[in-house]
């Protein structure tokens, strides 16, 4: 029940976004099914997948709007970490769940059992209750929304990534808007999330010039002389800001085979920040 349970939270994670609401939604999932005639269910396991998968999509089609300051961002995690139980294989990177979040739960959930579980149509068609063709459309879809980001990068291990998180922490403590450009594409978006509790100076910056611009100014005002550690977070380089023994800021990096950084998410919300190591 262990490795089903790592697997039905897998998808939950993955279509929702958060991992206390995935834990709940299977909690809720197998306490159900314990209760639950089974005299008709010939495959367990597909049942608890089927019932976890939908249960997520109602979720997510029910919270839809998040009530934050700045821009919500899925809630991150070290697959590291021995605490988390995510399959760390079948866990889509970061910057994908971010472009999730413009997908209904249904398409969600076909991107991911097609991209992220190797699942065919057939076997989409069936956990869905849709037609094959309609999974090919969804599918077809949501992959127009997506950018050809990939599940998982295949360069998460190179010096490339390591070298660019150094230039960048380097450049913030510098304050230097000029080595912060050297780093970002021309059309560089930054992200910040909130939460609930904390108000962020701007919920999305686009652009090189503007981008860098306002990360100094962050650095100055709010991350000077603040300890900060490196880590990978959903397959991304991260690095984090502590202010007595807590994370107080994270930056996760989604950077490309040159070195460049696309993306930059800044997550200040404290909910999300306390698990993260």
């Amino acid at each position: 029940m262990q490795e089903n349970y790592r697997q039905l939270l897998t998808y939950a994670y993955n279509i929702t976004g958060s991992y206390e609401d995935a834990q709940d939604l299977v909690q809720d999932v197998l306490e159900k099914y314990i209760s639950l005639d089974k005299t008709d269910i010939r495959n367990e396991k597909n049942f608890l997948i089927k019932s976890t998968i939908n249960h997520a999509i109602n979720f997510k089609n029910r919270h839809t709007k998040k009530m934050v300051y700045g821009e919500w961002l899925p809630e991150p995690l070290s697959l590291e970490n021995a605490e988390t139980k995510l399959i760390k294989e079948q866990t889509a990177r970061y910057t994908l769940l971010v472009l999730l979040e413009r997908l209904s739960g249904k398409e969600r959930a076909v991107y991911i059992l097609k991209e992220g579980f190797d699942y065919s149509h057939q076997e989409i068609a069936e956990v869905l209750d849709i037609s094959v063709e309609n999974s090919r459309k969804i599918l077809s879809r949501a992959g127009k929304q997506l950018q050809n980001v990939q599940y998982i990068p295949d360069h998460i291990n190179s010096s490339i990534p390591n070298e660019t998180l150094s230039q960048y922490q380097r450049a913030l403590s510098e304050g230097s808007i000029s080595m912060l450009e050297e780093l970002l594409l021309n059309d560089i978006k930054l992200s910040a999330d909130g939460g609930q509790r904390v108000r962020v100076i701007k919920a999305v910056e686009v652009g090189k010039s503007a981008t860098a611009t306002l990360l100094a100014y962050v650095q100055q005002q709010f991350l000077n002389q603040k300890p900060y550690t490196f880590h990978i977070f959903n397959h991304q380089h991260a690095i984090c800001f502590w202010r007595e023994n807590q994370i107080y800021n994270c930056h996760i990096l989604d950077i490309d085979h040159e070195g460049m950084i696309r993306e930059i998410y800044s997550i200040v919300d404290p909910e999300k920040l306390k698990k993260l190591v």
